[in-house]
């Protein structure tokens, strides 16, 4: 299924931490890794001083990217190194397009203290931006990595930027001989307190069940038969996908999101970020089409 996987990298801490599951996915999936540092050129030290500081980054790219693939190497893993100048998040998109992957795997932070280009707002500007889905990890100690996945969770609100997901999801499940989870939410936070909250409720519930049921028939047809569903009420949809993500012993989320702000329905756009941010496991993310 991915045959290619971008890694954009700056060496630290929290990139090396992600390389390990890039490797793990090259292996399973027999695909070529495409290593990509990005020697930030926007910054204004840099286009003040030009020359030296550039080639000095070059250089550190260049370390960066050899030793990233050093360690493709011990583990039989093809390789494909650049260091390119540029505003990263932009480059990071544009090469993943004119490359053609699958995939671009990265952290949600770099370096600690540093403003490097790995950094969580960079990587939410790839997510809104990038063509490909986006596999993102958060490098702390509370994070559960695990390969081959065995449980895939697509949180759904039944819309087209949702439907994306469940269909990257059923082709992830099949190659990987994963569980799928199907969970819609039911965020009663805008409901209040009102004598017809009960009968709104309901009616939530009902509408929520109806897409569960929708996905289910959509996945069946695809070969795959749910290994749970479930339609759940909270007031915090990223915190309800988070519990269910701890409760099922969920390897990983499969989520839409669109490509950009002002998002209209509940369970995409603003919530994925927070799960992206959030996520006791990895978060793989697929861009759905704008809507005014």
């Amino acid at each position: 299924m991915f045959d290619t996987i971008l890694f954009p990298t700056d060496g630290s801490d929290g990139a090396e931490a992600a390389f390990g599951h890039v490797l793990d996915l090259a292996e399973a999936h027999d695909a070529t890794v495409y290593v990509l540092n990005v020697a930030d050129t926007t910054r204004d030290s840099v286009t003040q001083i030009q020359g030296q500081v550039i080639d000095a980054l070059e250089r550190e790219g260049a370390r960066v990217v050899q030793e990233t693939a050093g360690r493709a190497s011990d583990r039989g893993v093809a390789t494909v190194t650049e260091v390119l100048q540029g505003e990263p998040y932009s480059t990071v998109v544009d090469y993943a397009a004119a490359n053609d992957v699958d995939v671009i795997v990265m952290p949600t932070h770099g370096r600690r203290g540093l403003e490097r280009f790995l950094l969580g707002s960079t990587t939410e500007r790839v997510i809104r931006r990038a063509d490909v889905p986006v596999l993102t990890l958060r490098p702390d100690d509370d994070v559960r990595v695990r390969h081959p996945y065995r449980n895939v969770l697509v949180p759904t609100d039944g819309s087209a930027t949702a439907d994306a997901a469940l269909d990257l999801a059923l082709d992830l499940t099949a190659a990987e001989g994963a569980g799928l989870h199907l969970l819609s939410v039911v965020d009663v936070t805008s409901l209040g307190i009102d004598v017809r909250t009960d009968i709104a409720v309901e009616s939530l519930e009902e509408s929520a069940a109806d897409v569960v049921e929708s996905a289910t028939a959509t996945a069946n047809e695809a070969g795959v038969t749910p290994a749970a569903t479930a339609v759940e009420l909270g007031t915090s949809v990223a915190r309800v996908v988070r519990s269910y993500v701890d409760d099922h012993d969920v390897d990983l989320v499969v989520a839409g999101t669109h490509g950009r702000t002002g998002f209209d329905r509940y369970v995409l756009g603003s919530v994925t970020e927070k799960l992206v941010r959030a996520s006791p496991v990895p978060v793989l993310t697929v861009r759905g089409t704008a809507t005014s």
